[in-house]
This record gives structure tokens, C-alpha cells and sequence, in this order.
């Protein structure tokens, strides 16, 4: 017990830090044994305090007028809980408050954490609430004005100096610690034991909220290492699966890139609803085209915003700005357009292609718009396909006797399988009829390309 503990409490204006601000805060410093240091202040939200809050908390619109804004108090929140670990009942809730006001000033605000509802659970088993006014009735710890930050403040101290006494001996309190430091807040239904016996393979899992409704999908290389990290970081999304998420499914595919490719599908379509928030800034940028006021068309790539993708003919989403360059450079080059009509040159006179005879004038008008604009329909039809257009991908199952097969027909993603690796096929189109159709997203073919760049150990058996 080497470490000083700053064990906070909040009220706020409602749930959600990032639309709601802090009424008041508390700060007990607590050594292991005693409070050396207390700080309190009511604060100004610099919004309106609503009529059930100041039911629950006391505190109302007019108490809080005169008092210091948030950012005339911030440094003597650092420096109070400076070097310190930053302890609270529900702890996701205080630190995500206190983060996200110090982010609205340019501040980065990071301490260790710990959450005496973990603990509690770890130090008393078997109870049928851990919220904190159930560990008041249950250890008949008095408080004078419950939802008031330093009364809360107060019995969790208590609550603490309780879960220190059950630790039992020193080296019993420090792995209780070291696991609280690890700050994974889990749901109330889904218990530790549910996460130990989740696999630490490749695949993608479902969350579910208590009505059985599938409420996020993910993937990733290892399942349990992955659904840790949702409910050790605190960011939007992870709070609202604390909230939400009542039960946890999987599904395994060996192989990364199947897991890309189901998780692609299943969230298309399931429309899960945090998906949908999360996945608005997948892509930064889009190649779109349109008919120039000259009647040629033209391509153009730009940012990922709902502003300019509206009303637009969008051929493909990318992930950054070479990307979406290197992919005009080749409808360019492959259907001999020219590049001031693909966005990759600007100015006066002829393209620099137009001189290597790989432009056939457009940019001086020469070319007749309709055999220009033939092949640029062409290329506008092949510019998210795969090349080369018919093939398979083989890559790890889900277990050492199969192995999972991706089909690319026609320059698309057709779909996949797992396959057991005594089949023995000696013609590869013969693996079409294995390998049932999916329905097809234009984002899929990314993933393919992606996989196809990299292809860590993917086997690739073209056929025509």
C-alpha cells in the first residue's frame, strides 16, 4: 500500500459525457488507511440542470449559477489527482466525464484506474446488487446526502476500506489490485468466467442486448483479447455495450480474412445499431464521376463526408488519399483516358499523357466525346473490380483438417467456404460449384484487395 488513491464522485446534467457536463465533483485522497486530503466543489455546467436531476441530486440551476466553470477548477483536479489512481464506483462513468471535459480544453487527462463495483465483485461474491446505495445498505455505512459528490465519496471510501479488509494478506490485496488496474469493466451478466471461456482465435462475435437483438458485430485475430479491450477503453462505443450488451456470441473462421469478409456481411445485414454509428468514417475518401459541361466524363476523387457524397455517382470508397490516386492511375493507363478527366493533372494545354500517345486528346477536345465516353463507361464498371478477374484464395480454417476457400469471379467477390483439405480437385473451376454464392458489397472487393497486397501465406490459384 505504497500508492496514494483519489477516490471521486460526480453529479452531472444526465448520461452521456459527450452531451451533458458535471455539476459538482469530490476528491478524497485516501492513503490505505486514512483521508489525508479532501477537495469539493459545486461547477457551473453552462447549461440547464434538468428538473428530475435536481430531483435526484439536490442540486438546482440556482446553486450552481455563481460556481466556478470546469476550466477554472481543471488545475486543481490535476494537480490533487496528480501521481495518484483514480478510484470511483462505476469508474467508466467519473473517468469518462472528467476526460471528456478536459478534452473540450486541449487537454489530455490520463490516470490509472481502478472501480470499486470490480472489486467488489471480486472481494464479495454472490450479491445480488453491486450498485453503491445496495453496498450502503449491506455494510450499513452512513451517509448523510446520497447523490451529493462528497457524501458518494465518503462511503465509497468505506466501501474500499472494506474490500482492503477482505483482501485478507498483502500479497491477496495486490493481485485484487493488479486486476482492477486492468480496468475491465464487465456488464453485470456477463461475468468473468463468461470471458475466460471465450477462445482466444480468429473469428468474429456478436453482441447481444437482454431482448436477444444483435446490437454490434467484430472481428479480429483474438476474440477474448478483443471484447477485453471494448470494456477497457471508455470512448462512446464502449459505453454504450457496457450499457447494452447482455450476452456475447462467436463465431470462428481461421482465416483473417474471412472474419473481414463475414463481419462485412453480417453487419450489412443485421444493421446493428452501434455499428452504424461506428462505421460512418470507415473510408476517407470516394472516386466518384459526372458529365463535365463539355460532355466528356470525368472522374474525381474526394473526402468522405455526407456533404459531398450526396447526390454523387460513387464508384468506390477508399481509405486514404494514395489509395484513391493510384486507383485512377489505373483506369488512366488502362483505358488510355486522359488525366485531366481523371483528376490527376490540372492547367492549361495538353496532359502530360497526351505527349507519351497514352491520351487521345480529350484535353484538347480532339477526341469525340462519345468514343471518349465509351471507354470511360468501361472503366467506371471496373474500377472497384479485381484483377486479375477469376481466382481462389486458400487460407487457414477453422480447424488443422480444412481450409478456408474465398471465390473472385468476374473481377468480384463471389463468397466462401470451408473446405476439408483431403478434397481433392485437380481442376480449380471445379471449386465454384463448393462455394456458394453470397450477396455482394462493393466494399468486399476492398477487403480482397487489401488481403491480395499483403497475402500473408495466402495461396492464390488463378483460373479462366
Amino acid at each position: 500500500m505504497d500508492k496514494q488513491y483519489a477516490i471521486i464522485d460526480i453529479e452531472t446534467t444526465g448520461g452521456s459525457p459527450l452531451r451533458e457536463k458535471i455539476t459538482e465533483i469530490a476528491i478524497a485522497i485516501f492513503d490505505g488507511d486514512k483521508i489525508i486530503e479532501k477537495y469539493e466543489s459545486l461547477v457551473n455546467p453552462e447549461r440547464s440542470i434538468p428538473p428530475f436531476i435536481t430531483r435526484l441530486t439536490g442540486i438546482s440551476n440556482e446553486m450552481v449559477q455563481n460556481a466556478p466553470k470546469f476550466y477554472e477548477i481543471a488545475k486543481e483536479v490535476v494537480e490533487i489527482t496528480k501521481d495518484k489512481i483514480f478510484v470511483a464506483h462505476n469508474v467508466r462513468f467519473d473517468y469518462g466525464f472528467i476526460q471528456e471535459e478536459f478534452k473540450r480544453l486541449g487537454y489530455n487527462y490520463s490516470r490509472p484506474k481502478m472501480c470499486t463495483v470490480r472489486m467488489s465483485r471480486k472481494a464479495f461474491p454472490g450479491l445480488r446488487s453491486y450498485s453503491l446505495g445496495k453496498l450502503i445498505k449491506y455494510f450499513d455505512i452512513p451517509v448523510n446526502a446520497r447523490h451529493r459528490a462528497m457524501a458518494d465519496v465518503l462511503a465509497t471510501v468505506e466501501l474500499f476500506k472494506n474490500i482492503l479488509a477482505q483482501s485478507g494478506t498483502p500479497a491477496s490485496r495486490n493481485d485484487l489490485f493488479k486486476q482492477s488496474l486492468k480496468n475491465i469493466n464487465l456488464p453485470e451478466t456477463i461475468t468473468t468466467e463468461h470471458l475466460m471461456e471465450l477462445p482466444e482465435e480468429t473469428g468474429i462475435y456478436y453482441f447481444l442486448d437482454k431482448d436477444e437483438e444483435i446490437i454490434y458485430v467484430g472481428k479480429s485475430v483474438n476474440i477474448r483479447k478483443r471484447i477485453k479491450q471494448h470494456f477497457q477503453n471508455i470512448n462512446p462505443k464502449s459505453n454504450k455495450l457496457y450499457q447494452r450488451a447482455h450476452k456475447i456470441r462467436y463465431e470462428l473462421t481461421g482465416s483473417e480474412m474471412v472474419a473481414f469478409l463475414l463481419e462485412n456481411q453480417e453487419i450489412k445485414r443485421l444493421q446493428p445499431e452501434i455499428n452504424r454509428a461506428a462505421r460512418k468514417k470507415n473510408f476517407g475518401y470516394f472516386i466518384h464521376y459526372f458529365l463535365n459541361t463539355s460532355g466528356y466524363i470525368e472522374f474525381a476523387y474526394s473526402k468522405n463526408t455526407k456533404i459531398l457524397k450526396k447526390n454523387k455517382q460513387i464508384l468506390s470508397e477508399h481509405l486514404n488519399l494514395l489509395s484513391s490516386k493510384a486507383a485512377l492511375k489505373c483506369l488512366q493507363v488502362d483505358y488510355e483516358l486522359c488525366e485531366k478527366l481523371v483528376g490527376l493533372s490540372f492547367g492549361e494545354g495538353p496532359c502530360f499523357e497526351m505527349g507519351l500517345e497514352r491520351c487521345r486528346g480529350a484535353c484538347l477536345y480532339l477526341e469525340p466525346t462519345e468514343k471518349y465516353n465509351q471507354r470511360a463507361l468501361l472503366a467506371s464498371k471496373k474500377v472497384d473490380s479485381i484483377n486479375p478477374e477469376n481466382f481462389i484464395m486458400i487460407d487457414t480454417g477453422r480447424t488443422p483438417d480444412e481450409q478456408a476457400v474465398v471465390l473472385i469471379r468476374e473481377g468480384n467477390f463471389h463468397g466462401f467456404n470451408f473446405l476439408d483439405k483431403e478434397l481433392n480437385i485437380s481442376d480449380p473451376e471445379e471449386w465454384v460449384d463448393h462455394i456458394p454464392k453470397t450477396e455482394f458489397y462493393r466494399d468486399s472487393n476492398t477487403i480482397i484487395k487489401r488481403f491480395l497486397n499483403k497475402q500473408n501465406g495466402i495461396k492464390i490459384v488463378e483460373f479462366k
